[in-house]
């Protein structure tokens, strides 16, 4: 599509032989697209198979919608049930009929900054399917809406925002980015949120923090920057968590629902390129942390570079995947450069060194969502 029609369109629905009937799946999880990146484990798939490679070439166009404006939008859509949820018209959110492209409802976004949610939205839903919430974070604000109509959710923080720049043991007046662009991970009935840091001294630091989606009320926060008595402090110099910024997640984050684990890639701790004022190895910078989604708690991590004075972040949402070992086949015990071929459809075992050592790594539980309030 030409540069100029890409920018103007807000989306462009193709169907197979225009037919919008869905092709059955065991995948559940990835039969839909509710969540940034398809699913809350962030894979980027769909086990959908009504369209493949033999059929693709045969995609027509049904429908599409200006933009409205000629802004340059990034945005991973939403799809729940019928309706798709995209960012266009100025900053706006928009749920579209996603079989016809009708405009259901729009509700601007009013940001004074240039903060917006520019990559997606999360979005919850009570068990009774009744309460039905986007959340997203404006100007360093969290909000939510009501799904189904576009409203804002007064109830929810303080007259319906949380200022996401309180409660990380800084000068708030200070922090002049602190939201992602990425829209967090929903498990539950929490919305756990990464943040961006500014790359210059004086930057706030990239605590993880969950909020309950009911009420707003912070349920936990994991120190990024440890603070005394926790795991990784002497990596730093005394109380450094005053004052150094960054080791924040804002690329996407990866949550596996089922074992209630939350999987954080992180970035390099600021300022970026000089690390004087921040002698060791600098937990957790650079790191890919598990963390128990229940509680805030660390299961493991694996830091990628040790004092980083290059901004080696890690970009992207870690890959989960199922792996089958296979009792015969991998590595020779004689010779580790003999290898016996595994069958078909397996992976060949991870050696003992591979194998996480702590013992609660898997063993966090799935989400439990609350009663109605």
């Amino acid at each position: 599509m030409p540069r100029r029609s890409l920018r103007n369109t807000l989306t462009t629905a193709c169907f197979l032989l225009a037919s919008t009937a869905f092709a059955q799946t065991s995948d559940t999880v990835h039969a839909t697209w509710r969540a940034y990146g398809g699913s809350e484990d962030g894979t980027q798939y769909s086990s959908l198979k009504q369209i493949n490679r033999a059929n693709v070439s045969q995609l027509k166009e049904v429908w599409h919608v200006p933009t409205g404006d000629t802004r340059g939008y990034v945005f991973n859509p939403l799809v729940i049930d019928r309706t798709m949820y995209v960012l266009a018209q100025n900053n706006s959110i928009v749920a579209l009929d996603a079989a016809t492209g009708k405009q259901l409802w729009a509700h601007p976004l009013d940001n004074k900054t240039p903060l917006v949610p520019t990559r997606g939205l999360a979005y919850w839903q009570s068990p009774d399917g009744k309460d039905q919430r986007l959340v997203f974070a404006v100007d360093n604000q969290l909000r939510e809406i009501d799904a189904a109509t576009g409203k804002s959710i007064t109830t929810f923080g303080t007259n319906g925002n949380i200022d996401l720049r309180q409660g990380l043991d800084r000068n708030e007046a200070k922090l002049t980015l602190v939201q992602s662009y990425n829209p967090g991970r929903v498990f539950g009935d929490l919305i756990i949120l990464g943040s961006a840091t500014n790359e210059e001294y004086g930057s706030g630091p990239g605590d993880i923090r969950a909020y309950n989606i009911r009420t707003g009320q912070m349920a936990w926060i994991f120190h990024t920057i440890p603070h005394p008595g926790e795991f990784g402090y002497d990596t730093w110099p005394k109380d450094a968590w005053k004052t150094v910024g960054g080791a924040n997640a804002w690329s996407g984050m990866a949550l596996d629902t089922r074992r209630g684990i939350l999987y954080v890639p992180t970035a390099s701790p600021k300022y970026n390129f000089y690390g004087a004022n921040r002698t060791g190895n600098n937990l957790y910078g650079d790191s890919l942390i598990a963390i128990n989604a229940h509680t805030g708690k660390r299961i493991w991590h694996f830091q990628m570079v040790h004092h980083d004075i290059w901004d080696y972040d890690n970009p992207n949402t870690p890959m989960l995947l199922t792996v089958t070992p296979a009792s015969r086949c991998g590595p020779s015990k004689k010779s580790p450069y003999r290898r016996t071929p595994c069958p078909a459809n397996t992976s060949r075992p991870r050696s003992q060194s591979q194998q996480s050592s702590h013992p609660s790594a898997a063993r966090p539980s799935p989400p439990k969502t609350s009663a109605p309030i």
